[in-house]
């Protein structure tokens, strides 16, 4: 099977007729809150989560008893008994959640959509609160506390990498990054522009962590290292805070306080040979078949291309994460996404495909891509801080190494 993604071949007899597609232009994203974004919240996880959710609740203009749908993160420790006792919601007509981390932010999405497009509930809060940064940051004793309450390792994978001091995130992706490098001719200034241009767009952006707080090429190089060829400005940004977002039909959407971000389409996606964040055996280790897969179901079912697309949230775990969905997702050809970036003009709030327009994972917070998600409603709301001109089509994707999405919101 992954022969057939190396020769970019798409098995359209597999998926399902594009008319009988449900969710495209009846589900809609009506509600958008978070908290603030901080090192060291001084708050439980389940008080964050009520926190945004409320927020939602009333930037939609509805009442907490109107919510009867919450879709969460495998990860987040606080269950549907915890929140609805503490919000005060009576009963859930539906509820579930999902794994892989931020490979779970646009789906949650998408999950939410069928679930109020099917009739099977309402509103429904999606949501993902953390103290990442206070409490379970990898190396801390949070973190290996945490993971006592799970299996020995993330996958039988773990028992071939840890021993080489492959243990954390950061690690599993410098693997691919160099490979990507290597393959494609990109060098540190290329990812360095990434960067560059992301914290840019954070300069404008009170909630973000980098705000006020600009870069050059000169501060990107000269910062520290922490792996190979990854400096602290090429990692994203461990945050306490939450986001909540509701989604209900369109038809609802009308009667509501704010202009709806109409769901054009959204998309899961794996691939054989995946292992989280790790898929070393891969023929193509530079390579995210996931991403490509999603992108091809993406245009198909909405009928729209890349080119079509005004402003997109590229989820940015680690800078190189950007230039490489350029090319999986079909905004440029392969190999050609680092250059595509340099010196943020093509990625810029004037350039043909913005990027990354709240500072997103790099320079705003890191709360799994549930921030990218509420920046691409507000590019449809035109509310952003740096608003692109004329949003018709935003676009926003899932977490990358593991199983993803991606959705398109309409005007």
């Amino acid at each position: 099977m992954f022969d057939q993604y190396v020769a970019r071949r798409y098995r359209t007899d597999l998926r399902p007729d594009p008319e009988t597609y449900l969710i495209k232009d009846k589900t809609a994203v009506v509600g958008v809150g978070q908290t603030e974004f901080s090192k060291g919240s001084g708050r439980s996880t389940v008080q964050l989560a009520c926190e945004a959710i409320k927020a939602a609740v009333t930037d939609a203009g509805l009442k907490m008893s109107d919510i009867d749908g919450l879709m969460k993160y495998t990860q987040d420790p606080n269950d549907e008994h915890t929140l609805i006792d503490a919000l005060g919601i009576e009963n859930l007509n539906y509820f579930g959640e999902l794994n892989h981390g931020g490979g779970a932010c646009t789906p949650s999405i998408m999950h939410a959509a069928v679930a109020v497009a099917t009739g099977v509930a309402k509103y429904v809060v999606c949501y993902r609160s953390l103290n990442q940064y206070s409490d379970m940051r990898y190396g801390r004793r949070g973190m290996a506390m945490a993971a006592m309450t799970k299996p020995m390792s993330r996958n039988g994978n773990d028992g071939l990498i840890a021993p080489y001091g492959l243990t954390s995130p950061v690690s599993w992706v410098a693997m691919f990054a160099r490979r990507y490098m290597y393959m494609y001719g990109a060098t540190r200034e290329h990812l360095g522009w990434v960067s560059i241009s992301i914290r840019k767009m954070a300069q404008n952006n009170p909630d973000a962590i980098f705000y006020g707080k600009p870069m050059t090429m000169e501060d990107y190089l000269n910062i520290r290292m922490i792996v190979e060829p990854f400096c602290l400005y090429d990692c994203c940004i461990d945050v306490d805070g939450a986001v909540a977002i509701i989604v209900t039909t369109a038809e609802r959407a009308k009667d509501l306080k704010q202009t709806p971000a109409i769901i054009l389409g959204a998309t899961q996606a794996t691939a054989s040979d995946g292992v989280m964040m790790t898929s070393y055996h891969r023929p193509r280790i530079e390579r995210i078949p996931e991403s490509w897969y999603a992108g091809e179901e993406l245009w198909r079912v909405t009928g729209v291309t890349p080119k079509d697309i005004d402003v997109c949230q590229l989820y940015d775990a680690f800078s190189v994460l950007v230039p490489a969905q350029l090319e999986e997702y079909g905004f440029c050809g392969e190999g050609e996404g680092a250059d595509f970036c340099w010196e943020g003009k093509r990625i810029g709030i004037d350039g043909e495909l913005p990027l990354n327009t709240s500072g997103s994972l790099l320079s705003e917070a890191y709360i799994h891509g549930m921030n990218l998600i509420v920046e691409a409603v507000r590019q449809i709301r035109g509310t952003s801080v740096n608003q692109v001109k004329d949003v018709e089509l935003s676009m926003s994707t899932a977490g990358l190494g593991v199983p993803t999405g991606a959705i398109i919101f309409r005007r």
